[in-house]
């Protein structure tokens, strides 16, 4: 019986270690600094992002977009620490606004995301 409960455990943690690729094959935002620091209307900001992989910045896109899905390029740059992309994001108006961003990671994977904020006067 034991050798039975031994099998069906090795199987299952064989089974499970085969299959980690797919949980880390994107780029996923797992921190970003909009819910520590709002932005404020009037003042230019940055705004960090932290990936839990790398990212290809030559070949990531970000993008601001403001009232009527009106879009505009975001300039940004590595971090500090791996994964980390500071976006650039110009004097805005109080209102609703989103980042939205399509990002290659080191491993070859696309990932594309929004995340929403709000600036407050």
């Amino acid at each position: 019986m034991k050798q039975i409960k031994l099998a069906c455990l090795l199987l299952i943690v064989s089974f499970l270690l085969s299959h980690t690729h797919l949980a880390h094959g994107h780029a996923v935002v797992t921190e970003h600094s909009l819910k520590i620091t709002p932005v404020q209307a009037g003042k230019a900001s940055q705004v960090s992002l932290d990936f839990n992989s790398q990212i290809e910045l030559g070949l990531s896109r970000f993008y601001l977009v403001k009232v009527n899905d009106e879009s505009q390029p975001v300039k940004f740059s590595a971090g500090t620490k791996a994964g980390q992309v500071i976006l650039a994001l110009p004097p805005l108006n109080s209102g609703d606004y989103a980042l939205s961003f399509k990002v290659l990671a080191a491993d070859g994977h696309i990932s594309e995301d929004i995340i929403h904020f709000t600036v407050k006067p």
